[in-house]
């Protein structure tokens, strides 16, 4: 079947799917929304869609799927409108900022028997979902040990600090979801630790821009996870995973995957600049994942309990900051 689908904001991260369903067979990108009507134009133009507001779009008869790019704080909501209206709904992360209120949003989307898939792009990439295989195929053995670094180039502006929900639900969420891709066991035990390192002005606002957080399961495997706001070297994504048997590891990627060596030494060209490079494979997957799961109508992966999930270790990681104590999940 073919699958129509409308794009709710027309921001960066919107141009980026936007570009991803183009790319993907049997899709098509029919309507674009954005409170910005240039915005909407413009993307709307770019792929031979129409320009229509949200309430045209969940009453249209030709759409079956919507993509949620808008603002954090309109996600809930949107997701309500739009199952009801009996579309497939794929939402960047997070759902919400509050757990009651994410939770409160899936029973709408359980008692609709709608269709929700959450942007968790990162499970994508081709180099994580290598490392996901490796585990599968037991090559390492039992996983005991991972390990996550994840640090940006340079600290958003103040005014996306104030609306982001802060440096843990906002950055190291992407990678409280990874740790549980890549352990395969539920955390039980948060603690973190977080200091202003970066910028002194995302202190005033409240929030963190370095952070290390360690995660234990009930087996007792854990994860670190390194979160800065400043990697003057480029956009830092690695993992490791440590089992019985061995090891495995993605490293960092490049735009051109070279090394010169001469007599002074050997040198490699810099890394990506940011997450629009970095995971440009890993968008399109999943955008890719999320039209085939509406084909074969199964239901789509990751899912809104794994938002919920991610944003509640995110939850343990600030009470953990604050308290400056291990915190169970039991307490969240």
């Amino acid at each position: 079947m073919a699958v129509n689908v409308a794009l709710l904001g027309a921001g960066r991260i919107g141009k980026v799917h936007a570009k991803a369903v183009a790319a993907t067979e049997g899709a098509t990108l029919v309507a674009v929304a954005d409170a910005f009507p240039e915005a909407a134009s413009s993307l709307a133009d770019a792929y031979g869609a129409r320009v229509s507001t949200i309430d045209e779009i969940a009453a249209a008869q030709d759409i079956d799927a919507v993509i949620i790019c808008t603002p954090t704080d309109t996600h809930a909501d949107l997701i309500e409108q739009f199952v009801r209206a009996g579309k497939a709904v794929f939402c960047e992360k997070p759902i919400d900022l509050s757990l009651d209120r994410v939770k409160s949003c899936l029973a709408t989307v359980e008692e609709t028997g709608g269709t929700l898939m959450l942007g968790f792009n990162r499970r994508f990439d081709p180099h994580f979902q290598a490392v996901r295989e490796a585990i599968d195929e037991g090559r390492i053995g039992d996983v005991e040990m991972v390990q996550i670094t994840s640090r940006d180039p340079g600290a958003p502006p103040p005014s996306y600090i104030q609306s982001s929900g802060g440096i843990f639900r906002d950055m190291t969420i992407h990678d409280f979801d990874m740790a549980r891709f890549l352990l395969g066991e539920e955390v039980t035990t948060v603690y973190a630790t977080a200091s202003v390192l970066v910028d002194p002005e995302i202190g005033k606002l409240g929030d963190y821009d370095s952070a290390m957080v360690v995660l234990t399961t009930a087996s007792g495997k854990q994860c670190s996870i390194s979160n800065s706001r400043r990697a003057t070297y480029g956009y830092d994504q690695r993992i490791e995973v440590h089992g019985s048997k061995g090891a495995v590891a993605a490293e960092n990627q490049r735009p051109v995957a070279i090394e010169v060596a001469t007599s002074e030494g050997y040198i490699k060209p810099p890394l990506h600049d940011f997450f629009m490079t970095r995971y440009t494979e890993a968008y399109a997957a999943e955008i890719a994942s999320f039209v085939k799961a509406i084909e074969n109508k199964m239901a789509p992966h990751p899912t809104g309990e794994d938002g919920l999930k991610a944003l509640a270790l995110a939850e343990a990681a600030l009470k953990s900051v604050a308290e400056r104590r291990a915190v169970g999940m039991d307490e969240i």
